[in-house]
C-alpha cells in the first residue's frame, strides 16, 4: 500500500468557495486515495443537513463548508464519482446517505475501516478513537463531538476537530490495508462493500417499513393498517422535513393498526396523538390512510415475513450455534457479529437450506458450513483446555 510522504500534516485549509473547491478536487484526482468524512446535523430534520466535508490526501487536508454561501458541491460530486480514487470512510453509512442525496449515487470505489476492522479481527464495530490508538498510536480528541455544526462562524478548535478525523484515516487505511492484505481477506471487504456500494440501501421503501416495528401478530388486517399508516408517516416526515418519531412514535402506529379509528375522536385516544393532530389536515390524511387500507380486499393484506411466522427453534440448538459461531470467530479472528446475527442463528436452527448470507460467499468458509455439519451430526463440541475443540464425525 502507498505510504504518507510525512509524518505530520499541515493545517486544514477552510474552503468557502466553487473556485477553491474545484482546484482542490482536481488535485485529489491524482491520488491513490483519499479519505473523507463529514459532519451533519439531523436531530431536527428528517434529512440530515450537511455543514462540513472533510478531505485528506498524503500532502494535504481540507474542510469544506457545504453551507458557504455560493458554494456549488458540483466538483466533490465529480471526485468521489471518480473510480480510479479510493474513498475512505470509517462507519460510512450516514456520510454515504447524504452523498447519494445530494449526486445521486455512491462515492465509488469506497473502503470503510470499521468493516474492514471486524474483518481484521479488532471486535464488533469497533470505536475510530479505539481503532485509531490500536493501528497508529494515536489520540483523537472528543471535546467538539457535539458541536452544532450548523453555526457560524466556525472556530480554529471546531475546523482542527474536524479534520483530524481524515488525518488519522489515511495511517488507518494503510495498516488496515497491509493487514488484510497479509491475511488474504482483502475480498472479504471487498464482498462487504458491495451493500455500502448499493444506493438502494440508503432508499427506505416506505411499504416495507412496517416490517422493522416486529408487530406481534398474525391479523393480516392489522397488518394491513399498520403498513398503511407507517408508509403515510414515512411520506409525511419527508414532505414536512421532520424526523419520523417525532412526527409520530412507533408505539402509536402500532396502536392505531390494532384499533383502526375511523374518526377524529378515536383517532385522538390514540396515545401520542394530540387532540391537535386529531382536527387538523395531518389528521384527516391519516384517517384517509386508514380508510384506503381497511377497503383492501383479504388477499390484498400483509403477512409477517416466513421465518418470522414459522416455527421457534429448539433454545439447545441455537446455543450450540452461538457456542459454534464464537469459536470458529475465535479461530478465524473475525467479528462474530460480521458473520452471523441472531436471526440467522434462529434460522440456522429452524430451517434446511436458509437462505442467509451466513451460508455464502468467505462467511460459509468461517461458519456457515461448519454449522450444517454440526445440524447433520457430522461435527461435535467439545473443550481442549480453555479453548472449544470441534470433532469431526
Amino acid at each position: 500500500m502507498p505510504r504518507s510522504k510525512r509524518a505530520e500534516f499541515p493545517q486544514p485549509d477552510l474552503i468557502t468557495d466553487t473556485e477553491t473547491l474545484a482546484a482542490l478536487c482536481e488535485r485529489l484526482r491524482g491520488e491513490t486515495f483519499v479519505t473523507v468524512d463529514t459532519e451533519f446535523m439531523r436531530e431536527r430534520t428528517y434529512w440530515p443537513e450537511l455543514c462540513l466535508v472533510q478531505l485528506a490526501s498524503d500532502t494535504e487536508v481540507a474542510v469544506v463548508d457545504s453551507l458557504a454561501p455560493g458554494i456549488d458541491l458540483a466538483p466533490l460530486g465529480a471526485l468521489l464519482a471518480d473510480e480510479r480514487v479510493m474513498k475512505v470512510f470509517h462507519a460510512a453509512r450516514q456520510d454515504i446517505e447524504i452523498f447519494v442525496l445530494l449526486f445521486g449515487d455512491v462515492p465509488r470505489p469506497l473502503f470503510d475501516t470499521q468493516i474492514a476492522a471486524m474483518v481484521a479481527g479488532f471486535g464488533d464495530q469497533v470505536g475510530y478513537d479505539a481503532l485509531i490508538a490500536s493501528l497508529t498510536g494515536g489520540h483523537i480528541d472528543k471535546a467538539h463531538r457535539f458541536s452544532d455544526w450548523s453555526a457560524r462562524p466556525l472556530s480554529p478548535a471546531q475546523i482542527n476537530y474536524a479534520a483530524a478525523d481524515v488525518t488519522h484515516l489515511r495511517r488507518a487505511y494503510e495498516k488496515l490495508s497491509a493487514k488484510l492484505e497479509k491475511d488474504g481477506r482483502l475480498e472479504w471487504v471487498s464482498e462487504e462493500m458491495g451493500i455500502l456500494a448499493d444506493p438502494n440501501t440508503y432508499r427506505a421503501n416506505p411499504e416495507t417499513l412496517w416490517e422493522k416495528m416486529r408487530p406481534r401478530t398474525n391479523n393480516r388486517r392489522m397488518l394491513g393498517v399498520l403498513r398503511a399508516v407507517t408508509a403515510w408517516r414515512e411520506r409525511e416526515a419527508q414532505r414536512s422535513n421532520i424526523p419520523r418519531q417525532r412526527m409520530l412514535k412507533d408505539e402509536t402506529l402500532l396502536e392505531i393498526a390494532a384499533t383502526a379509528p375511523t374518526d377524529a375522536d378515536q383517532l385522538a385516544r390514540a396515545r401520542g396523538v394530540s387532540r391537535g393532530l386529531a382536527d387538523g389536515k395531518t389528521g384527516v390524511s391519516l384517517l384517509a390512510a386508514i380508510a384506503e387500507a381497511q377497503a383492501l380486499p383479504d388477499e390484498a393484506m400483509p403477512e409477517l415475513p416466513q421465518h418470522r411466522d414459522g416455527p421457534k427453534p429448539s433454545p439447545a440448538l441455537v446455543s450450540l450455534l452461538k457456542v459454534l459461531l464464537a469459536a470458529k470467530c475465535e479461530q478465524f479472528n473475525v467479528a462474530p457479529k460480521l458473520v452471523a446475527n441472531s436471526e440467522e442463528i434462529d434460522r440456522l436452527a429452524c430451517e434446511d437450506k436458509p437462505n442467509i448470507p451466513s451460508l455464502m460467499g468467505w462467511r460459509a468458509e468461517v461458519f456457515g458450513q461448519d454449522a450444517m455439519a454440526l445440524k447433520r451430526g457430522e461435527l461435535a463440541l467439545s473443550v481442549d483446555g480453555k479453548r472449544v475443540k470441534l470433532i469431526r464425525g
